[in-house]
C-alpha cells in the first residue's frame, strides 16, 4: 500500500504518541522544539530528514560556502530551466541537517525593513506589525549591542560584527561615505539603510551560532522533547477536516506518530508546501492528476515563491593585498589551529569588509539593494607557492535585489514522497526586476570607483568594464545572475483566497495544522531572511500556547552559552 493511500486506523494503530509533531529542524522547528518543551507541560517530537550538525565546516564561520555544496548536509534541489535565465538550471541548497539552513546560510543577520512587517499587517495579517513583532525579533537574538529599546543581550542567538581585521574594510568605509552613502552600523534601529560592517551569528568560541546550537542544544536533555533524525516525513494524516499525526520513514522503517494537539510543519519554502500537497492539501486539479486523495483544496499551496536575485561582480586588484594571503596553506593551517583552540582568527568570522543598503531610486519608501562586499574571489582556495598558484587578487561584490516582482512557484514532481519537488523561480520575468538590477549594477560600479576604492581596483572582470548600456547589462544579468538562497512566501500568510495559512498561522480549513517557517511569509522581507524566521519560530510558539503577547523580557532558551 502506497504511503498516501495508508488508513490512520485506531489509536492502536499508532506507533508513537506526542502532544505537537514538529516536521523539520530547521530555523524555526528548533526554536518551536525549544520553546513548546521548556515548561514540560507537552511531549513534543521533533522530526528531522538529515542529521546532526557537527560537521567542522558547518561550525566554522569561514567554511560556510563548502557546506552550502555538500550533499550530506543539503538536499541537492536545482531549479526548473530559468527561462529569463537562458535556460539555466540553478542549484537551490537548502539545510539537511539540524538547524536547517541556519546551519549552512552565510550567517548574516538582517531582520528586514519595518515597513515589510506593517505591510503584513494592512494586508490583513493582523499581529505582525514590526512594533508587535519587535519583542519576538529582541527575544530572538543575544546581541553584542547589549540591552536597549531594539535589543537585548539575554535573547537565544549571539550576534556579533564581523571582525574586519584582514578584510580591508577601512577603504571600502571612506569610499560608501565619500559616494554619499550613510554609515550605520545599527540596521536594526532607526534607519535601515547605508554602510555597515553588518552582524553575524557566530558565538563568543567563534563558532556557528545557529538554531540547533542557541536553541535545541540546550532542550536536548528535557524528558519530554524527542529529536528524531533521519526521519523523513511522508505525509500528514488528515480525518474529519482534523491532522491527526505524520507518517514518517525513519531508518528505513515507516512510522506513524500521532499528535494529540497540533502538527506544525517547518520544512521550509520548499519542504513545507511540497508536504502539504502530499498529504492532499492543494491545488485539486494538480493533486488528482498525480491521484492524491483530496483533502482540502488550497490553490496558494506552492504558489507566491519569491526570492533575492543576485548578480556577481569581481574587480581585480591593483595589489597583493587581499584575502588571498590569509589561504596560503601554511597560513591557513595556522589560522585553522587557532579557530579551533582559541575561537580566535581570520577563520572565526564572515569573509565580508561591508554591505550596503541602499535605493536604486530616491523617491523609494525603502532600501530595495543589497551590497555584499568581500575581499576575496568566491572560488578563491588554498595555495603554496609552488604547487598551487593562488587566485589572482580580486574584490567581490553580490549586487542582491530585496524586493523583486518576480513569481515562481513549487509543485510535485510525483506523488511519491522520495522525488524532490519541481521548483521555478521565474528569475527576472518581470521587467522592473531587470531594470532595478540594472541601476543596483551601475551604483556599485560606482562605490569601486571612488577613493579609496578607486585606487584598489585595477579592473572589472564580472562582467565586464565594456558592459555598459542596458541591452548589454541584461544580457549580462541572464547569463550571470542567480539567487540569495532566500526563499519565502510559498504558505503566504494571509485571508484571501490564495493564502494558506491564517494570522495565527493555522492552515486553512485543516484544524491541528500549521505551518511556521519562511513559506508563511506574504511577501519578502529586506533583509537576510533567517532572523525574521527566527522570530517567526517565536512568535508560533506563543500563538500554539495561547499568549496574547510575548513576555516582557527576553527569556534565554537555555543555559547561559
Amino acid at each position: 500500500m502506497s504511503p498516501q493511500a495508508a488508513p490512520a486506523g485506531s489509536p492502536a494503530d499508532w506507533d508513537e504518541v506526542a502532544d505537537i509533531v514538529i516536521v523539520g529542524a530547521g530555523t524555526a522547528g528548533c526554536v518551536l522544539a525549544n520553546r513548546l518543551s521548556q515548561d514540560g507541560q507537552r511531549r513534543v517530537v521533533l522530526l528531522e530528514a538529515g542529521g546532526g550538525d557537527a560537521h567542522p565546516l558547518v561550525r566554522m564561520p569561514v567554511g560556510f560556502l563548502k557546506a552550502l555544496a555538500m550533499p550530506g548536509l543539503t538536499w541537492g534541489y536545482h531549479s526548473e530551466p530559468e527561462a529569463a535565465l537562458n535556460g539555466r538550471v540553478l542549484p537551490l541548497p537548502r539545510g539537511r541537517l539540524l538547524g536547517g539552513s541556519s546551519s549552512i546560510n552565510g550567517m548574516f543577520h538582517i531582520r528586514g525593513h519595518r515597513l515589510d512587517f506593517d505591510d503584513w499587517a494592512r494586508a490583513g495579517c493582523s499581529g505582525w506589525s514590526y512594533a508587535e513583532l519587535l519583542p519576538y525579533f529582541i527575544r530572538s537574538e543575544s546581541s553584542w549591542r547589549g540591552d536597549g529599546p531594539h535589543h537585548s543581550s539575554s535573547g537565544a542567538v549571539q550576534l556579533r560584527p564581523i571582525d574586519t581585521t584582514h578584510l580591508l574594510a577601512e577603504p571600502l568605509r571612506l569610499a560608501a561615505e565619500r559616494a554619499g552613502h550613510r554609515l550605520n552600523d545599527d540596521y536594526d534601529a532607526e534607519h535601515h539603510g547605508g554602510f555597515a560592517r553588518g552582524d553575524v551569528a557566530i558565538d563568543g568560541r567563534g563558532r556557528r551560532h545557529s538554531s540547533a546550537r542557541a536553541y535545541l542544544q540546550p532542550a536536548r536533555g528535557r524528558p519530554n522533547l524527542a529529536v528524531w533524525t533521519h526521519a523523513r516525513s511522508e505525509r500528514v494524516v488528515v480525518e474529519g477536516g482534523r491532522a491527526l499525526g505524520v507518517v514518517l520513514l525513519r531508518h528505513g522503517r515507516r512510522v506513524r506518530l500521532r499528535a494529540r494537539q497540533e502538527v506544525v510543519l517547518c520544512g521550509g519554502c520548499y519542504g513545507s508546501p511540497q508536504l502539504l500537497m502530499l498529504s492532499g492539501i492543494g491545488p485539486a486539479e494538480e493533486l488528482q492528476r498525480l491521484g492524491i486523495a483530496v483533502v482540502r483544496d488550497l490553490p496558494g499551496v506552492g504558489e507566491n515563491l519569491v526570492e533575492h536575485p543576485r548578480m556577481p561582480l569581481q574587480f581585480t586588484a591593483t595589489e597583493p593585498t587581499t584575502f588571498v594571503h590569509q589561504l596560503r596553506l601554511d597560513r591557513a593551517i595556522g589560522s585553522l589551529l587557532r579557530w579551533a583552540l582559541f575561537g580566535k582568527g581570520p577563520f572565526a568570522t564572515q569573509i565580508s569588509n561591508g554591505t550596503l543598503l541602499l535605493k536604486s531610486d530616491p523617491g523609494l519608501d525603502r532600501e530595495n539593494v543589497q551590497l555584499l562586499c568581500n575581499p576575496v574571489r568566491l572560488d578563491a582556495g588554498l595555495w603554496f607557492p609552488g604547487i598551487v598558484a593562488p587566485k589572482p587578487h580580486s574584490f567581490y561584490v553580490t549586487v542582491c535585489q530585496l524586493y523583486a516582482k518576480s513569481r515562481g512557484r513549487v509543485w510535485l514532481r510525483s506523488a511519491d514522497p522520495a522525488d524532490p519537488p519541481r521548483i521555478a523561480l521565474n528569475l527576472f520575468s518581470h521587467e522592473d526586476d531587470l531594470r532595478v538590477m540594472r541601476a543596483a549594477i551601475r551604483t556599485a560600479r560606482a562605490l569601486y570607483a571612488t577613493a579609496p576604492m578607486s585606487g584598489l581596483v585595477k579592473e572589472e572582470v564580472l562582467p565586464g568594464a565594456g558592459l555598459r548600456s542596458d541591452a548589454k547589462l541584461d544580457a549580462a544579468i541572464r547569463e550571470l545572475g542567480g539567487i540569495t538562497h532566500h526563499p519565502v512566501g510559498t504558505c503566504a500568510m494571509g485571508t484571501g483566497p490564495a493564502a494558506v495559512v491564517d494570522p495565527q498561522l493555522r492552515v486553512h480549513g485543516v484544524a491541528g495544522l500549521r505551518v511556521a517557517d519562511a513559506s508563511v511569509m506574504p511577501s519578502i522581507v529586506g533583509g537576510n531572511t533567517n532572523a525574521a524566521t527566527l522570530m517567526i519560530g517565536e512568535k508560533a510558539a506563543d500563538l500554539i500556547l495561547g499568549r496574547a503577547a510575548p513576555p516582557p523580557a527576553p527569556t534565554p532558551a537555555g543555559p547561559p552559552h
